[in-house]
């Protein structure tokens, strides 16, 4: 509900809702710290200085799950609620130059995909042959390339609108990760992966390049004849078709990113350190932004400019901060007070100093934790959650006049939609089933 309130009727107040939600967290972490027992208590610097030491489990980043999930949700609630008129034009798609909710989700899916690609999770060992994982790529994404078939062939037969100037005639999204993800495959068994950043860098300015300095970019935007001509493959998909370079970048760098946040740190000391380069490459990516806008273009997701890959990659790393700030805080204030309830996804499998009275949780405490239910159901079945969204989305759009709808209908048929596609999930993540076979 707060997410889809904030895509809809709280829109115009949208900036408050953050404050509002920080203030009531640090109203509850200072009733949580107020009641703590006389004898437990101890000088906060001394607490502050144990929970730096204190051992977190290296091979669960819960912020990387939360940040793909949340992405999904929000992609999912978003492709609905555009058809409906409460949703702020400004969240929407830009036609050709602009930013948008919807301009983000799209790479911040790409983003969320690499971040946990085989390269990434080190599941081609160096000892197999340079190009065994493309080889096994090819076969994983076949259910995209199969999804990307069927949504082409559903939308052309019942004639369901769309806007071609998003990835052209033919083209959607679903080819798009399919061809990114071989694409990235083919790089970086051609190169280390270490090295994903320079060529991600490398590619971006390369594709810039081409689009200020050559008729490309005119070709993008108006066809061959400069008409906006649809005649043969090339022009009827072009927006598709070269926004692959842009978005090959985007996957290159969060390849980057998530080797960098894989790396094994296991002291909440190591992550307060990683907490301070995630916003230092923010500040750093936010500054190039300006200068590339000033230098360059604006930004476009149509085209997957240079542009639009800084953006993306900015805004991406900043959530990805916050997501990893607040799991800290959560284990701090876990930590604070023996026995509390407070949810922590982040597993602590050695506290520190356990036996002092103001101590910490103990490790058996901790290993009954899991991730939230909803979270936990959604990351299980990513792309059927995202299938399922787009199958409702189309069925709702035939069904009913969303443009006409007043908001009281709005929100229902929204929370309706979201309440069967995360039921499902949760029915499925209840009996263990996931569906992937590939």
């Amino acid at each position: 509900s707060p997410l889809l309130f904030s895509c809809t009727i709280l829109s115009p107040i949208l900036f408050f809702i953050p404050v509002l939600l920080a203030a009531s967290c640090a109203a509850i972490f200072s009733r949580i710290y107020s009641q703590r027992k006389r004898e437990a208590r101890a000088p906060f610097g001394q607490i502050v200085q144990e929970f730096q030491k204190a051992r977190l489990d290296p091979e669960c980043i819960p912020a990387i799950t939360v940040f793909r999930v949340s992405v999904n949700v929000m992609t999912s609630i978003s492709i609905l609620a555009v058809d409906f008129p409460q949703y702020p034009r400004r969240f929407a798609k830009a036609e050709t130059y602009g930013t948008g909710v919807m301009d983000l989700g799209v790479g911040a899916f790409i983003f969320g995909n690499a971040l946990v690609c085989p390269e990434v999770r080190h599941k081609s060992p160096t000892t197999q042959p340079r190009f065994s994982s493309l080889a096994r790529q090819v076969f994983s994404v076949w259910p995209l390339i199969s999804l990307g078939v069927g949504r082409l062939l559903s939308v052309k037969s019942i004639e369901y609108h769309e806007h071609t100037s998003e990835y052209g005639v033919h083209w959607n999204f679903f080819f798009t990760l399919a061809l990114v993800r071989l694409a990235a495959s083919l790089l970086l068994a051609v190169f280390p992966r270490h090295k994903a950043w320079l060529v991600a860098l490398a590619l971006a300015v390369l594709y810039q390049l081409l689009l200020s300095t050559t008729s490309l970019k005119m070709f993008i935007l108006h066809g061959s004849d400069g008409r906006d001509s649809r005649l043969g493959f090339l022009n009827a998909n072009r927006e598709g078709l070269f926004s692959l370079l842009g978005y090959l970048a985007i996957y290159l760098a969060s390849v980057q990113v998530g080797l960098w946040l894989q790396q094994g740190r296991s002291l909440v000391r190591g992550w307060l350190a990683a907490l301070k380069g995630l916003a230092l490459a923010v500040l750093v990516l936010f500054v190039l932004l300006q200068l590339c806008q000033a230098c360059t273009e604006p930004v476009s997701r149509r085209m997957a400019n240079l542009p639009f890959c800084t953006w993306v990659l900015a805004h991406c790393l900043l959530l990805l901060a916050f997501f990893v700030l607040t799991d800290l805080a959560l284990v701090f204030t876990k930590l604070l007070v023996k026995g509390s309830s407070v949810p922590c996804c982040w597993k602590v499998v050695q506290p520190p100093d356990s036996s002092k009275k103001h101590g910490m949780v103990p490790v058996g405490r901790e290993e009954k934790l899991s991730q939230p239910c909803l979270i936990s159901a959604i990351n299980k079945n990513q792309l059927l959650f995202f299938l399922l969204a787009n199958v409702m989305t189309g069925a709702v759009n035939i069904l009913m006049d969303t443009i006409h709808s007043r908001a009281a209908f709005t929100l229902c048929i929204l929370h309706l939609y979201m309440f069967l596609n995360c039921l499902i999930m949760y029915i499925l993540h209840a009996r263990n089933i996931v569906f992937k076979f590939w």
